[in-house]
């Protein structure tokens, strides 16, 4: 395989072309609101939903375009997520990836109508793959999944307690069901749907989901860990933003030794799992390896 930080440069560039390609024209009466979602998804990011969805599609052998539209629905879904995530009324950031956030930039009423209108145009997006593929209950059971992991029994349903409780020390259980709900089940929803649009079974699928669960809980607690060892030079965001805002972590619960030692223990889990599946993807695997161990 071809050196993996030459790769992971083209496969992401790849990605995001998929995703720009998708995103409205800045143009009609509207107009300022399209400035704010494509600044708001043009602002960087690694493009790791989409990516990790199309390398599991190509995992099970899928090799058409009916990806596409998915690939863009769930990068523009948390894209809609970190625009809601920096408002006063959540976590008041000004700065993300190294550049002002949408409500600083747009105003505080423009960023959430652009949030707003992220997550109802992805749904619009990931429909357009039913004219791409002839294999359109794949394309409804994706578009549920999108919407079950986005709404209240996932992304929003984990925000919502975290609304709750924040400012309170919030006890290990619920501190999980957080980070499983809030981070897990976007990662979950991009890589069960890679495998459904390549035509994996149910039970492939549930593995799947156990693997981005996985990895979805130690790329949140690698973050918590990062929010207190990094800065801000690197991460393009400000440093212990949890601590200004009196945040209980996974770090704050169980210290960061056994933060990092946690990390280790679910990268194997998910390789494991990997190796279980059908089919190989060497990028797949040093792709896990490198998100959980990242440092930005």
């Amino acid at each position: 395989m071809r050196d993996m930080k030459e790769l992971l440069l083209q496969y992401t560039k790849e990605t995001e072309d998929v995703v720009y390609s998708y995103l409205p024209a800045e143009e009609g009466h509207q107009k300022k609101v399209f400035e704010a979602m494509n600044y708001s998804v043009k602002a960087g990011g690694k493009r790791l939903r989409p990516l990790l969805m199309r390398e599991v599609y190509r995992l099970f052998g899928g090799h058409g375009r009916e990806i596409e539209p998915m690939m863009a629905a769930i990068e523009m879904i948390h894209t809609s997520s970190l625009i809601h995530d920096d408002l006063p009324c959540m976590d008041n950031d000004e700065y993300r990836r190294g550049k002002k956030t949408t409500w600083v930039e747009y105003g505080y009423d423009m960023a959430v109508l652009a949030g707003d209108a992220l997550l109802i145009y992805a749904v619009e997006t990931a429909a357009k793959a039913y004219d791409m593929t002839d294999e359109p209950l794949r394309v409804g059971k994706c578009i549920r999944i999108l919407a079950r992991k986005t709404g209240i029994y996932g992304m929003i349903g984990g925000q919502t307690v975290d609304v709750e409780l924040s400012g309170e020390r919030i006890p290990k259980d619920k501190l999980d069901f957080i980070y499983c709900l809030k981070t897990g089940a976007l990662l979950e929803a991009s890589m069960v749907i890679g495998a459904i649009m390549a035509g994996a079974s149910e039970a492939e699928c549930a593995t799947v989901e156990r693997m981005a669960s996985a990895i979805g809980l130690a790329f949140q607690i690698q973050d918590d860990i990062l929010d207190v060892t990094g800065t801000q030079e690197v991460l393009g965001k400000p440093v212990r933003s949890d601590e200004k805002n009196s945040k209980t972590t996974y770090v704050t619960i169980e210290g960061i030794e056994k933060a990092k030692s946690d990390v280790k223990k679910l990268s194997e889990t998910a390789l494991d799992i990997l190796y279980s599946l059908p089919g190989k993807n060497e990028f797949l695997e040093e792709l896990i390896q490198l998100l959980i161990n990242r440092e930005k």
